[in-house]
């Protein structure tokens, strides 16, 4: 069911497996998008061996006796579809162990992966095998599988003779949040728990949910999931959008994230995206961090949504940001430059001689507070600009400062 964009007509992985020449895959998506099951329907129409072993269980031990079998095979004229689950919790010399055999035909490898394959896979691996992203089921395809669960005799609960409303199946659809395996354990775990009414068993909504109590939102704290939610508050935050802000902020407190990590994620996007143009906005996420950590849960998240709220509304500017990256990079790609003569302090006689710090202009003591004409990089880099206010919030006034600085150097004959 589902997975449309692979295997209706005329889709790639479709093709292949009509064709009959397989070559090794990787599946990646979330948990009970039909992975497993995919992998045992190529098996059985290519009239392969299955063999599977998962990476939560398993070990070289494992590892080796599978190769061994699908050796076995090969030389008998069998071939062997070897599936891995999880294949990203195998180690790399683990995931090394594949790959003579991957190359030499001893049998076809898939993994089945929940995370990224490019940050959690070898590359020696990702290179021999063709990724294929599994999409999360549509509520079409979870509705599908429930009825065909709800009918079969032999392999569903069609001999319990259950009865779902409308409305009931729309609570299991909702909890399954697209994944298939989640919302057939809701319904077997629903079916035990419903009384027989004559011959049938007429499931409540009330039955379903004391089963669908807990949270069902997908969520990893260390996973895929937790790092496209947060880079998604990220862009809604830089974005100006308030109301996105806020539903990937709850969708991650409702599926179990740390508030502070998140709050100081939210520090950091007021120094990278709003900086300069609105000041206030690092010390109210601040303040917020430290409500957070006064409060806790749940009182002390509303000072983090106020934050989250706040930093999505105020104008943005990214220009400090991008001047710490520019002048990081010139000094890591630059020598040790020596700090000019009259920029040193002179603390005792001996450097007062060698002339430290002469010659430097105390600003305070020059009008308007400037030493028009003043030089402060070392004098082999020459003056630089690395900080472009933009024309947003405060930074409007600071550039405005700035240009006014500047035609006083000009004028004290010093060109920019």
């Amino acid at each position: 069911m589902g997975q449309e964009h692979l295997l209706g007509e005329g889709k790639p992985l479709r093709r292949v497996i009509e064709s009959g020449h397989l070559h090794s895959m990787l599946f990646w998506g979330p948990p009970g998008t039909g992975k497993t099951t995919l992998a045992r329907l190529i098996a059985s129409h290519s009239n392969a061996n299955f063999l599977s072993i998962s990476a939560v269980l398993s070990g070289v031990r494992e590892i080796r006796a599978a190769i061994e079998q699908a050796k076995q095979s090969h030389k008998l004229g069998q071939s062997t579809l070897l599936f891995v689950d999880e294949v990203h919790r195998f180690n790399k010399s683990q995931q090394d162990a594949f790959l003579p055999h991957v190359e030499d035909g001893t049998f076809i490898f898939i993994g089945a992966t929940t995370e990224n394959p490019s940050f959690e896979l070898n590359n020696a691996l990702l290179s021999r095998a063709r990724l294929y992203r599994l999409k999360p089921l549509t509520d079409e395809a979870i509705e599908d599988i429930i009825n065909q669960a709800l009918s079969s005799s032999e392999s569903g609960l069609g001999r319990e003779n259950l009865v779902l409303s409308a409305e009931g199946m729309g609570q299991i659809i909702s909890a399954a949040d697209g994944d298939a395996r989640r919302a057939l354990n809701i319904l077997e775990i629903v079916s035990e728990i419903t009384d027989q009414q004559g011959e049938q068993k007429v499931i409540s909504k009330e039955e379903i949910a004391t089963v669908i109590a807990e949270g069902s939102r997908r969520f990893d704290k260390g996973g895929d999931a937790f790092y496209e939610q947060i880079s998604a508050l990220h862009k809604s935050v830089r974005g100006s959008n308030p109301d996105a802000a806020l539903y990937w902020f709850a969708r991650m407190i409702d599926g179990g994230a740390d508030p502070l990590y998140v709050v100081r994620r939210v520090v950091r996007m007021a120094s990278e995206d709003i900086g300069n143009a609105d000041p206030r906005a690092l010390q109210i996420t601040l303040s917020a961090w430290d409500t957070y950590e006064r409060l806790g849960s749940p009182e002390g998240e509303l000072a983090i949504a106020q934050a989250i709220v706040y930093l999505a509304v105020a104008p943005k500017s990214n220009a400090v940001y991008k001047a710490w990256n520019s002048v990081l990079a010139d000094v890591r790609a630059g020598g040790s430059a020596e700090v000019p003569v009259h920029l040193r302090n002179a603390p005792t006689k001996v450097m007062k001689e060698l002339g430290y710090g002469h010659d430097y202009r105390y600003a305070h003591d020059e009008p308007d507070g400037y030493a028009a004409g003043e030089t402060y990089f070392p004098d082999e880099l020459g003056e630089q600009r690395y900080y472009h206010p933009v024309e947003r919030g405060m930074e409007i006034k600071i550039g405005e400062r700035l240009k006014y600085l500047r035609s006083l150097d000009w004028e004290a004959g010093k060109k920019i």
